[in-house]
């Protein structure tokens, strides 16, 4: 199978699909995967780290979209990748489908087969594998984000989440 991994364009996303060491894997497997250039370039990493990994770089999205088998990437897609999909491509990503109407048309009507990340069960059919390390993330960041929002510059009351000699902590 042919796998692609697209930049993401989504504003203020900076995750991509698969990191080099998962393409090490599929290359492994048998698969051919490739990516957009600078795909990686948010979580640094480089077109280099993903060649020696076994991926082929492109230049473009389309590149990606039109070549591959599959498109593995975070979040859902955009309305012009939804463009670029195409009838029983696979789409493995974040889809959040039901407070996005646009979305689920457009992936309706490229005809796609879209399995999202949020709807894969355990192998005993409970769970949420894919979900799981997101939220652990997402709940261990809300500390440095909420003492961020604790600085007066942020408008926060200045206060300090350690504390110091002579402070008492938030």
């Amino acid at each position: 199978m042919l796998i692609g991994v697209p930049k993401e364009i989504k504003a203020q996303e900076h995750r991509v699909g698969l990191v080099p060491s998962s393409v090490r894997e599929f290359v492994a497997h048998g698969h051919d995967v490739i990516v957009e250039t600078n795909c990686g370039a948010g979580i640094n990493y480089t077109d280099s780290d993903y060649e020696k990994a076994g991926a082929k770089i492109v230049g473009t999205a389309k590149e990606v979209f039109d070549a591959a088998d599959m498109i593995i990437k975070v979040k859902e897609p955009q309305p012009v990748e939804c463009e670029m999909l195409r009838e029983n491509q696979v789409l493995f990503t974040y889809l959040h489908l039901a407070a996005d109407k646009e979305q689920t048309l457009g992936l309706m009507k490229s005809k796609c087969v879209a399995i999202a990340y949020e709807t894969v069960t355990g192998p005993d059919g409970r769970g949420l594998p894919l979900l799981a390390p997101m939220s652990e993330i997402a709940g261990r960041l809300s500390i440095q984000v909420g003492g961020a929002y604790l600085l007066k510059h942020m408008g926060g009351r200045g206060r300090f989440i350690g504390g110091s000699p002579g402070v008492e902590a938030a």
